[in-house]
């Protein structure tokens, strides 16, 4: 029985057919990611993290200097007396004393965040990728995790970072801390910690979701979820603004932190 494929087809000749002058094609945008694994994501936020960590470490000490009341031995608030200061007496050692217990915290720390912040976010947004709320609730509930697994050695290393520090290394300090103020003393600043990391969080996944999402309507022809450029850019906008609301959180935390240290120091 024969068919007829020219009802099928509208053009039988298989010409090409014209498109009318104002076609544009749509650029659609996936909003899900690319189908990691909940171990992906721990592994990931780990690497990511340690790196971030790392590479700014300096600059962390000379602002724990900063924050920490006396611990500078000028006494000054002053970015550039402060670094000056920290070459004077140490050289560039004392840039990265305390690195050893950011290393040891940072990478499950992080673990942690990455794989809390995607998992509650996939639960939460409930098929909804731009859902703001979703973005900073699971923000929020990665810190308070994340905080858990950090806040022991960020204690440690806030107070190897002082120029007047009294611990010769992170085990030292560890011994020191347990033998003379308890277990207590790696979580004196918890709850700063959290109030302090809990909207920074917020601030900064919302903002950036926001962010990566604008960026992305501006060009959509040139819009990626996984471009480089798309990311770091709003990651900057998010980090700039939710710093800039905790910061006197920040010196809070580190005084808590530190405070210890310092009376020994006297």
């Amino acid at each position: 029985m024969a068919t007829d494929v020219t009802s099928k087809f509208q053009n039988p000749d298989f010409l090409p057919i014209a498109q009318p002058p104002d076609f544009h094609p749509q650029v659609v945008v996936s909003p899900s990611h690319d189908g990691l694994h909940f171990w992906q994501f721990m592994v990931a936020g780990s690497i990511a993290g340690s790196i971030e960590h790392m590479a700014m470490f300096p600059v962390d000490t000379v602002k724990t200097q900063m924050q920490a009341l006396g611990s500078c031995p000028i006494k000054s608030v002053g970015i550039r007396e402060a670094l000056r200061s920290i070459m004077k007496t140490e050289g560039v050692k004392g840039l990265y004393r305390g690195i050893g217990a950011m290393g040891l915290g940072a990478g499950p720390a992080h673990a942690v965040y990455f794989s809390v912040y995607e998992t509650s976010k996939k639960f939460l947004s409930r098929g909804n990728p731009n859902n703001s709320v979703a973005h900073a609730a699971s923000g929020v509930m990665a810190t308070v995790a994340s905080d858990a697994v950090f806040t022991p050695m960020d204690m440690v290393k806030q107070r190897l970072q002082l120029s007047s520090s009294p611990y010769k290394g992170v085990g030292d300090c560890v011994r020191r801390v347990l033998k003379e103020e308890g277990f207590r003393a790696f979580y004196a600043s918890y709850r700063t910690t959290v109030l302090m990391n809990a909207p920074f969080t917020a601030v900064h996944f919302a903002t950036y979701e926001a962010a990566k999402k604008g960026l992305m309507e501006v060009s959509p022809e040139n819009a990626s979820d996984e471009s480089w450029v798309v990311h770091a850019t709003a990651g900057a906008a998010a980090g700039a603004l939710a710093a800039a609301l905790t910061t006197p959180l920040d010196v809070v935390k580190t005084q808590l932190q530190c405070q210890v240290s310092a009376s020994l120091s006297i």
